[in-house]
């Protein structure tokens, strides 16, 4: 005997006689998503951040989740990109509807099928899966090679001699060499502090970045960094002969109120100086691509991944490899690298 409210058709169990509202099954499907997060162990704060992206995006797509077609994902993606919203944003709502679908399809798919009449089918495909923000950024250029580094670098070295007022032009040396050979984030060298600095630590001395990348809005990250290259003599220089002459505060790299540089501002500063340069725009980098230089050049010298990864505060070395982007010479250049150490081998034993 079939079920009550449901209709035989052919001798099996078709749409029911009295259709389920779309609306309120799918209403309790989020809940019960919402309710799988948490017995997995998810922060509130992500849950809700999650959710909230889903509840748009369900909204957006305009019918539910077991009839949304490629061509409804496309419209709406289309339509956030014609936002101008960024490409990370685009891919954490195809992430979120589909991660909520993959979920109808392990827990509701017989209810769907039985209430709808529909079997579900995922619409996020090759041509519209997420890409991650590096395929479609300029991240994707390799970063500034060490000899425009090396350029940039002895060009605000020069400056410090001659600007106008010393201790800005001490402080953006000191501040974008710590950026390249630390590998930091901008917002993690905005938010160092003097004391932060620890030259007894290590052979090379290191920074402690207490305010690290979250992961998933799990809270900062802290992490040690040794200061290489030399740079714990740049900072020493810095803390000893230019920090003083800014007001008295904890920060490390502040404005000249004392305050705490904000990350626009770091980003307009570096902008500014490459025009002082007067290099070409072709050559000019962000300091997000001075992280990405410090992977790539330390990959290059042979540094161990994993070592690099722990370096930069990355979760995963998959992320620390999309940071690292070899010289078009790389395979040539660990060649004779390799020939080269064969052959003092081999000679020493003669």
């Amino acid at each position: 005997m079939a079920q009550a409210g449901l209709r035989v058709v052919n001798g099996g169990v078709s749409a029911p006689a009295v259709p389920a509202d779309p609306g309120r099954f799918q209403s309790d499907c989020v809940d019960a998503f919402v309710a799988s997060w948490t017995a997995r162990g998810f922060s509130t704060s992500t849950i809700d951040n999650d959710i909230g992206v889903l509840e748009r995006m369900l909204a957006a797509l305009g019918r539910p989740a077991w009839e949304v077609t490629a061509d409804d994902v496309d419209r709406v993606v289309g339509g956030l990109a014609e936002e101008g919203r960024a490409v990370s944003t685009r891919r954490n709502y195809v992430g979120v509807f589909k991660g909520f679908h993959r979920f109808l399809e392990t827990r509701k798919a017989a209810e769907i099928e039985a209430m709808f009449g529909v079997r579900l089918v995922c619409p996020i495909d090759e041509f519209n899966s997420a890409r991650h923000v590096s395929d479609d950024s300029p991240a994707t250029d390799p970063p500034p090679s060490p000899q425009r580094l090396a350029e940039f670098f002895e060009f605000l070295k020069d400056r410090v001699a001659t600007a106008r007022k010393y201790a800005p032009a001490a402080r953006d040396y000191a501040l974008f060499r710590t950026l390249y050979h630390a590998g930091l984030r901008c917002e993690e060298a905005t938010a160092l502090d003097a004391h932060d600095v620890h030259v007894e630590r290590g052979p090379f001395g290191k920074l402690h970045v207490r305010f690290g990348k979250a992961a998933r809005t799990s809270g900062p990250r802290p992490r040690w960094v040794p200061m290489l290259d030399g740079l714990e003599v740049i900072l020493g220089w810095y803390l000893t002969d230019v920090r003083s002459r800014f007001p008295e505060s904890a920060v490390l790299f502040c404005d000249e109120s004392g305050g705490r540089l904000a990350t626009g501002t770091v980003r307009n500063r570096l902008r500014h100086l490459m025009e002082l340069e007067g290099q070409p725009s072709v050559d000019w980098f962000s300091p997000h691509a001075l992280r990405r230089a410090c992977a790539t050049h330390n990959y290059e010298r042979g540094m161990d991944l994993v070592a690099i990864q722990q370096m930069l505060g990355h979760w995963t070395v998959a992320s620390t490899m999309r940071y690292v982007r070899p010289s078009e010479t790389f395979i040539e250049d660990a060649y004779r690298r390799a020939v080269s150490a064969a052959v003092t081998e081999f000679g020493g034993e003669g």
